[in-house]
């Protein structure tokens, strides 16, 4: 059984989950194309071989293109590296990049194909909790810099996502722990299901396995789809999805990108909670819920380090304007909105809280 959910606009495609799905990647990529360039993660020989056995099978020429796992993918020297792939094989315009791996390497191959003859279309194959339910809905690709995280980017629509729930299943348990934030936010935000399913069997929640891990999935990737629908370029609805995001960005900057995005999610959407508390937006006990739900599955929720740092940082998040901090806050459980500009001493404030 496959469940198809549609991502509206200029470019609509659909998001195909289920068991078992490589056989609807060749209509992804579509009849014009001759050549499929498989980007994927170098770890995921095992993945990557029969995405590749599909795509010839169906009678297309074939690359396989391996990058570094993780977010060492996600450097301009590995981007420059594939631009020349691309050239060395002679991709055209119809030709075809195909992203098979977590989230920074759909990324990744989501802006090569973006900047690739100023743009080829793009399938993404994310074989992460975090990748299906987030980084390859979108369009929004990107690379990191040593300024921040992924200030350096494009909105580029893929032709196809395809979430093979088999491969969440050999996912180191950390990682797919990591990958649950964003399901998590994905339920303060807009979709309180979720968080009643993770309350009422975290452990199984927690688990590939888990007997809602479908549902999760699904209900977290509807979410997505329905706010990129109906804002691609974060011009307004879609920085919604950000909750949560900005602190995590410098604490991912602070530990080199050392540390899992889904970990410093969890810390961030504490730390927004906490600011929509102070702010006299959001009660206490939804604050008290946020940590409740993440501690259950095995996410953090604190972290102790500089804090001038770390604000220093956040002036370059994407949401700001000018010398205007904006945040993604709550005014109650799937009810986001946006503090502007907040006093400094709120800010510090605030973080004192996740730093306890």
């Amino acid at each position: 059984m496959t469940t198809r959910i549609g991502v509206r606009g200029a470019d609509p495609y659909d998001v195909v989950i289920g068991t078992g799905v490589l056989g609807e990647l060749p209509a992804m990529v579509g009849a014009k194309a001759r050549m499929v360039a498989v980007v994927h993660a170098e770890g995921l020989p095992e993945i990557a071989r029969p995405v590749c056995g599909a795509l010839e099978r169906a009678g297309y020429e074939v690359h396989a293109l391996p990058v570094p796992d993780g977010e060492a993918a996600k450097e301009a020297g590995v981007l420059a590296g594939l631009w020349s792939a691309f050239a060395a094989l002679g991709m055209t315009r119809t030709d075809v990049v195909v992203g098979v791996g977590g989230g920074a390497t759909t990324d990744l191959a989501g802006f090569a194909a973006a900047s690739w003859l100023r743009g080829v279309p793009a399938v993404l194959v994310p074989t992460t909790l975090l990748g299906m339910v987030d980084a390859a809905v979108g369009g929004k690709t990107g690379i990191n810099i040593p300024e921040g995280k992924n200030l350096v980017g494009a909105f580029h629509p893929p032709a196809g996502v395809l979430c093979d729930l088999a491969t969440l299943v050999t996912m180191p348990h950390e990682d797919y722990i990591s990958g649950l934030a964003e399901v998590v936010k994905a339920g303060f935000i807009a979709d309180p299901k979720i968080l009643e399913l993770v309350e009422a069997d975290p452990a199984a929640a927690a688990s590939p396995a888990g007997p809602a891990t479908r549902e999760l999935v699904e209900r977290a990737v509807q979410v997505k789809a329905d706010v990129v629908s109906s804002d691609l370029k974060e011009s307004g609805l879609r920085e919604i999805l950000n909750y949560g995001h900005t602190l995590a960005h410098a604490i991912e900057k602070a530990e080199d990108y050392r540390f899992r995005h889904g970990h410093a999610v969890a810390i961030g959407m504490v730390y927004a909670a906490e600011l929509s508390r102070l702010a006299g937006r959001l009660p206490a006990e939804v604050v008290a819920r946020h940590r409740a739900v993440l501690t259950s599955v095995g996410l953090p929720v604190s972290y102790g380090a500089d804090w001038p740092g770390l604000r220093a940082t956040m002036s370059i998040d994407k949401k700001a304007r000018g010398a205007t901090l904006r945040f993604v806050v709550l005014d109650g459980v799937a009810e986001p909105g946006r503090l502007e500009g907040p006093d400094e001493a709120l800010l510090a404030a605030a973080y004192r809280e996740v730093a306890r």
